[in-house]
Order: structure tokens, then sequence, then C-alpha cells
């Protein structure tokens, strides 16, 4: 009876021990609620960006927003922002490229140390690309363009998005340079000397990557050398800038040939141009009939000519002044004095008042002030054409006039002696009465 005993005891002893042992080994911790299920967060991100990839956008917007919300704390924060303002663009539009501008730049506030910074500011850049239009229309967005480039290679230099920013830059001031070429264009078309050399002269500094630099040179040097003696060196640079640093320009045999009639050297062509320019040659993009077909339809600049090499200008444009224009009598203006005609011109910085004589009621102006001579302007020929025009109506009216106005006779001796007067038909005639 013991032994039958024995037996549950001893099977009850084993199942103890081995508890006991089994207590003593680390077991591995699972998470019941990841054991075979999904986060809820990754969850409402997943089905976001499936939402954004079919296009719908406002669904998707919603998830982002509740996983925000919610979630304070997830590692998808960052992200659902990012897709939010990705959803916008992609939407497309005028208000949702706004509202995509504005949700990238408060995920620029809330995480600037993150590598997807670099990524919201180049689309900012594309959002104002994109919107670009026509060199000879607005360029409000073109400008606006620029500004959001510079900063994407000013503030993020070692990004990936460095090289296409820099390129879109490229095309974007081959597009500023076209407008402004098109306002020198039509100075220089109306003999608008000062104003035309200035305009295309400014543009080449700012601009040296422009297709039409060349072209735009070829102008301002004729246009400096119509403006008289005192300008021929400014001529002469145009000219020869055409020769050294643009080689392969269709303007290089004009700009020599005008060399030659100035009596001034030809320089040699830049090295460094040189190999630039057969470069853009030999890489130039290549338009189909399509293409062609279809940028002239298309609302944005043409920008097929854009350079695709060299560093895009990263400084604002300075403001000038046309050369005619007398220099301001500082020590600034003496420096721009020499800079411009080479020699130095003693100028009187200091600021002095006196009084001012000849001016009471009544005087006659004094023979300095007569002897002035007016400020160079840009309408010499459009100004005596009005005034010869308007002398031509005078005369005309001054003719009309004589022509109409009636002969004047001499009176005769009967016209002088007065004419009786005879009372007017029915007025009242009296007769003295006999008493009177």
């Amino acid at each position: 009876m013991s032994s039958s005993f024995s037996m549950p005891k001893r099977a009850l002893y084993v199942a103890f021990s081995l508890a006991l042992f089994s207590s003593c080994v680390h077991k591995k911790y699972e998470t019941p609620i990841a054991k075979q299920t999904q986060q809820p967060d990754k969850i409402l991100f997943d089905s976001a960006m499936h939402d954004i990839e079919r296009g719908r956008y406002e669904i998707a917007r919603i998830s982002l927003q509740t996983l925000m919300n919610t979630y304070e704390s997830s590692e998808f924060l960052a992200k659902a922002k990012l897709a939010i303002a990705d959803s916008w663009f992609r939407e497309g539009g005028g208000n949702g490229l706004a509202q995509a501008e504005a949700e990238y730049k408060d995920f620029q506030l809330f995480y600037p140390q993150m590598e997807e910074s670099a990524q919201a500011q180049k689309r900012i850049c594309d959002i104002h690309y994109k919107q670009m239009d026509k060199s000879d229309r607005d360029i409000i967005q073109t400008l606006r363009a620029e500004t959001e480039c510079k900063d994407l290679i000013t503030q993020y230099p070692n990004s990936k998005f460095v090289p296409e920013a820099t390129q879109e830059l490229r095309e974007i001031q081959e597009s500023l340079a076209a407008h402004e070429f098109a306002a020198g264009d039509y100075y220089h078309s109306r003999q608008m000397n000062p104003a035309a050399a200035n305009r295309l002269n400014a543009l080449v500094d700012q601009f040296p990557l422009y297709s039409g630099a060349g072209l735009a040179l070829l102008e301002a040097g004729d246009s400096y050398s119509k403006m008289g003696p005192r300008f021929r060196k400014n001529a002469g640079d145009m000219f020869s800038r055409i020769v050294r640093d643009y080689p392969l320009s269709p303007q290089v045999k004009e700009a020599t040939k005008r060399l030659q009639e100035l009596e001034m050297p030809v320089p040699a062509a830049s090295q460094a141009a040189l190999e630039r320019a057969k470069w853009e040659q030999e890489n130039a993009k290549k338009l189909g009939l399509m293409a062609k077909t279809m940028g002239i339809v298309k609302g944005g600049p043409d920008l097929s000519h854009a350079a695709r090499s060299g560093q895009p200008t990263m400084t604002d444009p300075k403001k000038t002044m046309p050369a005619s224009i007398p220099i301001v009598n500082t020590a600034a203006g003496e420096a721009a004095a020499t800079a411009a005609n080479g020699t130095a011109t003693p100028t009187k910085t200091d600021v002095t008042v006196e009084p001012t004589t000849g001016l009471e009621k009544g005087s006659k102006p004094t023979a300095d002030a007569a002897a002035q001579q007016p400020l160079p302007t840009n309408r010499d020929k459009e100004i005596a054409a009005m005034k010869a025009r308007q002398k031509k109506l005078q005369d005309k009216a001054a003719k009309k006039k004589k022509k109409v106005q009636p002969e004047q006779t001499t009176p005769s001796p009967a016209s002088t002696t007065p004419a009786a007067t005879t009372p007017a038909a029915g007025a009242a005639t009296t007769t003295p009465s006999p008493q009177s």
C-alpha cells in the first residue's frame, strides 16, 4: 500500500522541481499588442501613404492629422508633417501650392536639423519654378524661385538636392536675363543710348551665363559709340568682352570689325571661356518637333538655351546709373568717375551753405545761370520731332485763321456823317403842346 502512494508523491515532487527550475530561467518578453498586429500610428501612416498615391489627398490629410494629434511621441510624427505638405504639393493649383509652401516652411521651423529640411526647401523652390511666366511678362514668381534656390544652396550646401537646384537656378537666371535684355533692346531700338548701354552692360555683369550675352554686349557697345567721343573707351570695352569672354558667339566677327574701326587692339579669346563654350555646344539641349510646337503654347519661359555649366550668380544685382548722368560730387563719385573714364577727377567733398543772391522778385537770371547746359537726355530726337510737329500745327492754324478773317476796308466820307436817327418801329411819338 505504501508503494501505491509513493508514485503520486514522486510525480508531485518531480512536477514541483520542474516548476521551480523553470521559474529561474529568463524568458523573452513579448508585447501582447504587437504579437499579431501592427502599431496603430503606423497603420494610420501607411493608410495615408496609400491614399496619397491614389490621389485621395483630403482623406490622407485627415489620417495624418489624426496621427499627429493622437500620438504625440510617435516616430512617424515628422514624416506625417512632411507628408501633409507633399499632399498639397501633389494636389497642385494656386491654393494647393500656397498651402504646400506654408506647410514646408512650418516643417523647417520645427525640424531644422533633419535631412528632410533640405527636401522641403527644394520643394519650395520647385513651387515657384513651376509658376514662372514668360520672360516678357510678370517676373514675380521668377524672382521668388531665384531667392528660394539660392537659400537651398547656401543653407544646405552638402545636400543631394544642390546639383539639381543649381541647374534650376541657371535656368531661372536665363529667364531673368531675357527679361532685362527685352528692356535694353527696346531702348537701343529707340536710340535711347544712355539707358540702353546702362541696362545691357549691367545685364551681362549680373548674368554672365546668359545665352544672349554676346548680342547684349554688341548693342551696349553700339549705344556707347553713339554717345560721343567721351565714351569711346566704354564702347571698346564692350566689343573686347565679346571677343575675349564669348569667343564662339555669332557677334565675334562684328565686334572685331568695330574694334578695328575704333583703332583698338583685338584681345585673344580666354582659354577657359573657349572650353566652356565648346562644352555647351556639345551638350546643348536639343528640342524635338513636338517640344518646339508645345513651347509656343505653354505658359512658362523658353529655357532650352540656358547654360548647363558654370557657377550661377549668388549675389543680388547692383543699382546702376547711365554713364551720361553727372557724377555726384563725393568721394564715391570720384571713384566712379575714375573707373568710368580712366582718369582721376578732383571733386569737392565738403558741404557748405552759402546765401543765394539774384533770386529776388523782378531780378534777371545771371550770366552763369544762362550759360548752364541742359542735362543729357535720352529723348533728343523725340523732343525735336515733337517740337517740329507743334510748330507745323501752329503755322497751319495761323494760315487758316488769316484766311478766314474778313478783309478790312477804309470807311467812305459819307459814312463819317452821323446818320439821322429815326424812332424805332412801334415807339410812341410825342408832339410838343402849345404851352411849351
